[in-house]
């Protein structure tokens, strides 16, 4: 192996934590992978533990670092999914469950049970909700906070902290509670501008009990990301994870907005001269997809969260949109299929379903004498938000359309429906693209793409095509590792800023351009896809009873 300087990445996603080792121009030179545990107790409901996931995170990083010489690693970043970590006094694990279990005491991002806090919230129209598209999402953190206060009366009264799941770490591994900009801005309703906590927001969403000794349940401490934490790992953390007592640990970031950061930094092969920032849409594309880009100057949109000030790199605004399920929901298309169990039996892993698919694809379209694949979905059209929609409409209660449906069965059936739910995604990021274009964001240049999706050829070639622009998929496929590991590389001082180490540590990749003779079946199909909409919308203004 190389020698150092190494930098430790850590990662925890909804159903895993990983680790890699990263070398200082971004390759990826071990990982490590553990599954964390979620209970589902009913519809809506996700807990984890915290305990669970620092366990996984230690069992990771020693299996990384095991071949080289500890001394050698310089920084460490942590990256995690936004959930609600819920602490009592000397840190211990406080419920978050009915049932009472100590042990669950975080609330997973994807819980919905706040739908009733969120919609009380929104109804204030409080003048910080414009960044966030003016509205609060019930996987946001105040609304759960609001929920906990009504429904778990002990744990609310017993709060000692609360924290996004990515501080959580960085506070676990330093003993310091500092916050991440990134977490309290995108999930937490901080007000960046101001650099402070709105009291009056708070009292507003009958949260005033946080306000308390200089808001310290919150974190009183807000540094942007790339920043050091405290004096590094202490000895206990230290042992735990394998590591020296005192390496440098950075502030976080959200699991998302590491693999933008680790994006933002990739260069396509081809390209010369400059390469602006600004004109990249990084889509972190996996159960979910978030669309990220950023912004020299800020720009308010409309059901597209953000801008949120210096939160991934200082300096610059984020916008991030994004759809609820995207890789979740081309397995329920695979899953509820008649199909699937004889594919899976013939085909083994899921993985190698769509591969099956993806090349079933051309041979239809031949044999229907069609030239472009797209074009099988001539008929057949789809509004994909089975799981509501996050941006650009920000509604949760919009549900899913299909029209076209025939009498073909079997594995035709399912690659074309599939193909078309792979669409259907692309015309969502392009309607959440043409919507950031009405409140006058600079043009994009590029997509950037990464998560398992991002292993999709078609899932790629579609958004090419439908979105009209040319998409880079990075040689370096672990690009959120990549971008907790530029945390700890920039926070170590090997780079003098985040912004030159997503530069060094971003790498390149291969570029696949739209396919410019499918660009006007696109234009056409993605009208369908916006009337989708306005029809759903009228057909619950008939079973309203309004005839208007």
């Amino acid at each position: 192996m190389s020698s150092g300087p190494f930098f430790v990445g850590v990662d925890v996603g909804t159903g895993s934590a990983r680790a890699a080792l990263v070398a200082s121009d971004g390759r990826v030179l071990e990982q490590a992978v553990q599954t964390i545990q979620t209970w589902n107790p009913e519809p809506g409901y996700y807990n984890q533990s915290s305990d669970n996931i620092w366990q996984s995170i230690c069992q990771v990083v020693k299996k990384v670092i095991g071949g080289v010489d500890k001394s050698e690693v310089k920084g460490i970043g942590f990256d995690a999914t936004c959930s609600l970590v819920v602490l009592g006094p000397q840190g211990s694990p406080l419920t978050v469950s009915k049932s009472g279990e100590a042990e669950q005491n975080i609330i997973l991002w994807m819980d919905h049970r706040a739908e009733q806090e969120t919609q009380e919230i929104n109804a204030f129209k409080h003048s910080l909700l414009k960044y966030v598209g003016g509205q609060v999402s019930l996987e946001m953190e105040v609304p759960k906070l609001l929920w906990l206060k009504r429904n778990l009366v002990k744990t609310f009264g017993n709060i000692w902290r609360v924290f996004d799941l990515p501080d959580f770490l960085t506070w676990r591994a330093t003993g310091v509670d500092t916050r991440s900009l990134c977490s309290v801005v995108c999930k937490w309703n901080y007000d960046a501008a101001n650099g402070s906590w709105n009291k009056e927001f708070l009292k507003q969403a009958d949260l005033e009990e946080l306000t308390q000794n200089n808001f310290e349940k919150l974190g009183s401490d807000v540094q942007p990301p790339g920043r050091t934490v405290g004096k590094g790992l202490t000895a206990k953390a230290a042992g735990e994870l394998g590591l020296s007592v005192g390496t440098v640990v950075s502030t976080s970031l959200i699991d998302a907005h590491a693999g933008a950061l680790g994006m933002f930094g990739c260069r396509s092969k081809e390209s010369k001269g400059a390469d602006d920032v600004q004109g990249k849409m990084a889509l972190i594309a996996g159960t979910s997809t978030c669309h990220m880009s950023i912004t020299r100057k800020a720009c308010f949109a409309q059901g597209v969260w953000g801008p949120y000030q210096d939160a991934i790199i200082p300096g610059y605004f984020l916008n991030e949109g994004g759809q609820s399920i995207a890789g979740h929901l081309l397995d329920h298309v695979l899953k509820s299929h008649e199909s699937y169990a004889e594919l899976k039996a013939q085909l083994g892993e899921d993985k190698f379903i769509y591969q099956h698919l993806n090349k079933l694809l051309p041979e239809l379209a031949a044999a229907r004498g069609l030239s472009q694949v797209g074009c099988l979905t001539q008929d057949v059209h789809v509004w994909p938000d089975l799981h509501g929609n996050r941006s650009p409409i920000a509604d949760p209660t919009l549900r899913g359309v299909i029209t076209g449906l025939d009498m073909t069965r079997r594995t035709e059936s399912l690659a074309i429906k599939y193909l078309a739910f792979v669409q259907a995604l692309a015309y969502g990021t392009r309607h959440i693209i043409e919507n950031l274009y009405q409140y006058g964001r600079a043009p994009f240049q590029t997509l950037l793409f990464c998560g398992g999706l991002a292993k999709n050829p078609l899932y790629v070639q579609c958004h090419a095509d439908i979105c009209d622009l040319p998409a880079l998929i990075p040689d370096e496929q672990e690009m959120v590792l990549v971008g907790a590991a530029a945390l700890g590389a920039a926070a170590s001082g090997h780079f003098d800023s985040l912004e030159s180490a997503s530069k060094a540590m971003g790498g390149t990749g291969q570029l696949v351009k739209p396919n410019a003779e499918t660009l006007e079946f696109h234009n056409r199909k993605y009208k369908v896809f916006l009337q989708l909409l306005e029809n759903q919308r009228q057909y619950r203004r008939i079973m309203q009873g309004d005839t208007k």
